[in-house]
């Protein structure tokens, strides 16, 4: 238990690590070429702190373990959001940009809506829904990218005309300094990216076989402690975009992971090996034995984003309260999975 114990211990090294240079170049792209630091975390720094989740969520639904996957997907999605953004939202509220966080929230919903009829309506996870949900995945790709150019154009567009043309024999040198920085921001990026998904699957791999050992049954394990640590990128980010004063990062970061979870991680585990309804408990409603994943993990993971983003689009703003109800309902989840 001493490797496992020490493993663990590296995994969380480099996470911190890789955490602290994968903002670092993140912010600094975005600043360069004028895109706004929500819509880079919904897209660049969310694939990245996503790469975990896919990798283990695919790994699962291949070998023939389902339900780690679907676990993994929603489990996810709740961390990401009653955690990791509560968190943010309690510790620093603030204003956010309500037209860039429409296109993620609500891609994310219609996701949810494909999700929950495979849940309810089909009692599976059949490959045309994987399709579905992949080609959601490459349209909002599609649609962030565009944004992103026309952010671009426009915020060139006001440079240009506001600054004055000034051809010296410095130029070159000017040039110079300013693609120097560039590659930097994208090293830092690259190899921010690596130092988080290796930390992540040392942390998953040896945390698994630690709870295991502890006599933690796998779904739990799944929709707890893998969802945990396969959200641990997004916990690093968020509290190292939190220190170095760039909330809008995390909160963008939070959303499009959670999109992922859906249209790319759980698309591609139903793609490669579709699978059925985790076999766990059943739950009494109304006199009616109910799945509790249908009963709680579905609604529970959209619950949490609507409590987190509604309030923020229809007013423009995060409010503490929003953190702490969300906290508190992490914590009833997961009081829920181990005891109840």
């Amino acid at each position: 238990m001493i490797v496992p114990v020490l493993l663990f211990i590296l995994g969380l090294v480099l996470l911190i690590k890789g955490g602290d240079w994968f903002v670092d170049g993140a912010t600094g792209i975005a600043e360069r070429f004028h895109v706004p630091e929500l819509l880079i975390g919904a897209t660049v720094v969310s694939i990245g702190t996503t790469l975990p989740e896919v990798m283990v969520s695919a790994n699962s639904a291949l070998s023939g373990h389902g339900e780690i996957a679907y676990g993994n997907a929603l489990g996810s999605i709740i961390c990401n959001t009653a955690l990791i953004a509560a968190l943010t939202v309690a510790v620093k509220p603030g204003k956010v940009d309500k037209k860039t966080l429409k296109v993620p929230v609500a891609f994310f919903f219609c996701a949810m809506v494909i999700y929950a009829f495979g849940g309810y309506v089909r009692g599976s996870f059949e490959r045309p829904l994987g399709v579905i949900l992949l080609i959601l995945f490459a349209v909002y790709m599609f649609i962030l990218i565009k944004q992103a150019l026309n952010e671009m154009k426009q915020a060139k567009a006001n440079t240009d005309s506001a600054a004055t043309v000034n051809l010296t024999d410095n130029s070159d040198d000017k040039n110079a300094k300013k693609e120097a920085p560039l590659l930097k921001e994208i090293l830092l990026l690259i190899v921010g990216a690596v130092f988080i998904a290796e930390g992540a699957d040392l942390l998953v791999d040896n945390g698994t076989l630690i709870a295991a050992a502890m006599g933690v049954p796998e779904a739990v394990i799944a929709l707890t402690f893998v969802a945990l640590g396969t959200s641990l990128p997004e916990l690093v980010t968020a509290i190292t975009s939190l220190a170095k004063g760039h909330g809008a990062l995390s909160l963008g970061n939070v959303c499009g992971a959670n999109l992922f979870n859906l249209v790319l991680v759980s698309g591609l585990s139903v793609t490669l090996s579709p699978f059925g309804l985790p076999e766990g408990r059943l739950l009494n409603l109304f006199g009616n034995p109910v799945n509790a994943s249908l009963a709680v993990d579905l609604p529970v993971s959209a619950l949490v984003m609507v409590i987190l983003t509604i309030p923020a689009i229809i007013k423009g703003e995060l409010k503490r309260w929003q953190g702490v109800v969300l906290l508190a309902m992490y914590a009833g989840f997961c009081v829920f999975q181990f005891v109840g």
